[in-house]
């Protein structure tokens, strides 16, 4: 690590709706300042190259690679991870289906999976398989349970569309 990476930076970040100060090292990826200093430990890091997905989290309402942005880079956003999202019940509905169309195997990529899933399905509308594939695309099941992913999400992206919800 190199001296300017050692230094530390002070951020305030919302976690989950709760504000979280820390002294962050300036090279610290955000997903290891939630797993190491946080303790939400849902999110995965695991490529360390933004190419799996297992580390996706929502930052001021879009979904990114946790590791591939600087906890510092987070300082004054909105954070939000799986355990945040399931907390609130924003996807039981998606995690419901995730179970029911036996979309999650191992379950390393289902956080991420269940927080780009959440962003596409806030989006409004009715994705088609096509689609959902195309927002999954940047994240991996190792186990390859594409096909049952893309059943849970079209199923809950029918179903909010009929209730009229967005």
């Amino acid at each position: 690590m190199t001296e300017m990476f050692r230094d530390k930076i002070d951020v305030e970040i919302t976690v989950n709706g709760e504000p979280v100060e820390a002294r962050v090292p300036a090279g610290q990826h955000l997903i290891d300042f939630l797993r190491q200093t946080v303790g939400l430990t849902g999110a995965h890091a695991s490529c360390e190259h933004g190419v799996c997905g297992a580390c996706t989290v929502e930052v001021d309402g879009a979904s990114v690679r946790g590791c591939l942005m600087l906890a510092a880079q987070a300082d004054g956003a909105e954070v939000w991870t799986v355990e945040g999202l399931t907390e609130r019940g924003r996807i039981a509905d998606l995690q419901a289906a995730f179970i029911a169309h036996n979309a999650l195997q191992c379950g390393f990529c289902t956080p991420g999976m269940l927080v780009a899933c959440d962003e596409l399905l806030r989006r409004g509308g009715t994705p088609s398989r096509a689609e959902i594939r195309e927002h999954l695309s940047g994240n991996y099941c190792r186990c390859t349970g594409y096909e049952a992913i893309v059943d849970a999400v079209e199923t809950v992206a029918k179903a909010r569309a009929g209730k009229g919800a967005a």
